[in-house]
C-alpha cells in the first residue's frame, strides 16, 4: 500500500522495504530462501510463486517511491510487459509509440501477434497523431518516456488526458527515467512500468520488473499473472533490488550529471553527426523534458560521422565503457543498438524510426567524468 508519510524521497528510499526481521533486530531484513510457508501463518503465505516476504517489501518499497497504491515485483523487464499484455484478449489492439525498446517490439510481434493482439505504431512526440486514440479506442496505449534508444520524450500527462476521456489505459515504461526524475501515475497514466533491472537495482547484479497502479483492478491482474504465469523473481533477486533502491536518488544524481557533461562535450566534438540528451536545449523536446522530468538521466545517444563498421569499432576501442547490452549501473556501459537491443526490429523499421548502423547509446556510470570524457577522447582519436 501507498506510504502516507511525508517523508522525501531519499528517507523512504532508506527506510521503506524494511521488515521481517522477527526478534533479532536485525536493520537489513533477511533473504527467505524458501519454497514453501506453513498453512496458517499469520502473514498469509503458502508457496513463493504467489507471495515471499522479499516481494513483499520490494512492493511496499516500490509502491512509495512511484506515488502508488500497488506495485507487483516481477523477473525482469520483459516479465512485467509480458504480464500486462496477457491481460489482453484475442483481437485487441495496441496503440505504440514508434521507438520501443527492441525487446518489447519484438514481444508484440512474435508472441502475442499468434494470440491475436494487434499493435500499431506511431509518433507520439506529435499531438496530431493522439486522435487516433479517441478514433480508434485501443485496449491499452503503450508509451516509453525517454524512448529507447533515440531519447525521444512523449508527453505523458497530455495523453493520458486524451486517453482518459474514451477510458484507455496508458502503459508508460519508465526505465529510462526511474521514479526518482519521474512519475507517471502522478502525471496521470494507469500503470508505470519499469526493468528494475537497470537503474532501480543500479548494480547489474540481478533482473526484475516492476509495475505500479492506483487502480485495484490491474492490481488484482498482475498479482494473477505473477502467480499463474510463472513471472515471480527469486526471493535474493527481489532482496538485491530493494538494497539497490534504497541508494536510487544518490546514484541518479550522479548519473545525471556526468551524462550531462559528457552530451554537452559530443556536441562540440568532430566526428559526431548528433547527439540527443533530453536536457540539452538541442533536443527537440527539451521544454517538455525541463517539465515532465526532475533531470536527464543517464543515457546519451549519439550518430558518429563515420561508416557503420567504424561506429561499431569506435565502441569497442573505448575502455570505460563496456560494450554491453543493459545499462543503469554503476559502470560505464556502450551499445550499438543495430546490431545489439535493437536487432531484432526488422532494419526497415529501424531507419523508419530513426535508428541507423552509426547510432551508439552511452549508459553513462558514476566514475569520475573526467576519466569517461578521457576514454571517449582516445577512442575518437582513432576513429577513421
Amino acid at each position: 500500500m501507498k506510504n502516507k508519510s511525508p517523508s522525501g524521497f531519499q528517507t523512504r528510499a532508506v527506510h521503506e522495504g524494511r521488515g521481517f526481521g522477527g526478534t533479532t533486530g536485525a536493520v537489513m531484513p533477511p533473504v527467505f530462501m524458501t519454497s514453501t510457508f506453513a498453512t496458517g501463518n499469520p502473514d498469509g503465505f503458502d508457496y513463493t510463486r504467489s507471495g515471499n516476504p522479499n516481494f513483499r517489501l520490494l512492493e511496499s518499497s516500490a509502491a512509495s517511491l512511484e506515488g502508488a497504491r500497488f506495485a507487483t515485483c516481477f523477473a525482469s523487464g520483459v516479465s512485467a510487459i509480458t504480464a500486462v499484455v496477457s491481460t489482453l484478449q484475442s483481437g485487441d489492439l495496441v496503440l505504440a509509440e514508434e521507438n520501443v525498446y527492441g525487446c518489447t517490439y519484438r514481444l508484440f510481434e512474435k508472441v502475442f501477434a499468434k494470440f491475436g493482439v494487434e499493435v500499431r505504431y506511431s509518433d507520439f512526440t506529435q499531438p496530431s497523431n493522439w486522435e487516433q486514440i479517441k478514433r480508434l479506442r485501443p485496449a491499452l496505449v503503450w508509451i516509453e518516456s525517454p524512448t529507447n534508444p533515440l531519447l525521444k520524450i512523449v508527453d505523458i500527462a497530455g495523453i493520458s488526458w486524451v486517453a482518459a476521456t474514451v477510458g484507455v489505459p496508458v502503459v508508460v515504461d519508465n526505465t529510462f527515467a526511474s521514479p526518482y526524475l519521474q512519475r507517471p501515475l502522478e502525471l496521470g497514466a494507469t500503470l508505470s512500468l519499469s526493468s528494475t533491472t537497470k537503474y532501480v537495482n543500479g548494480h547489474s547484479d540481478c533482473l526484475g520488473g516492476i509495475v505500479a497502479t492506483n487502480d485495484a483492478v490491474w492490481h488484482n491482474k498482475m498479482v494473477f499473472a505473477q502467480k499463474a504465469l510463472g513471472l515471480q523473481p527469486s526471493p535474493f533477486d527481489a532482496w538485491l533490488t530493494t538494497r539497490g533502491q534504497r541508494t536510487l536518488a544518490l546514484r541518479m544524481e550522479r548519473h545525471c550529471a556526468n551524462a550531462l557533461a559528457l552530451a554537452r562535450w559530443l556536441e562540440k566534438r568532430k566526428g559526431v553527426r548528433w547527439v540527443r540528451y533530453p536536457f540539452l536545449p538541442s533536443h527537440p523536446q527539451y521544454k517538455l523534458a525541463r517539465r515532465q522530468m526532475k533531470a536527464g538521466s543517464g543515457i546519451v545517444t549519439a550518430e558518429l560521422a563515420c561508416s557503420a563498421k567504424s561506429a561499431l569499432a569506435f565502441c569497442r576501442r573505448l575502455k570505460l565503457f563496456t560494450l554491453a547490452e543493459s545499462l543503469g549501473g554503476v559502470e560505464s556501459l556502450v551499445c550499438h543498438p543495430a546490431t545489439m537491443t535493437h536487432a531484432s526490429v526488422p532494419p526497415v523499421v529501424r531507419r523508419k524510426v530513426g535508428i541507423g548502423d552509426r547510432l551508439i547509446r552511452l549508459s553513462v556510470g558514476t566514475e569520475d567524468v573526467a576519466d569517461l570524457l578521457r576514454d571517449l577522447d582516445e577512442a575518437f582519436a582513432g576513429l577513421s
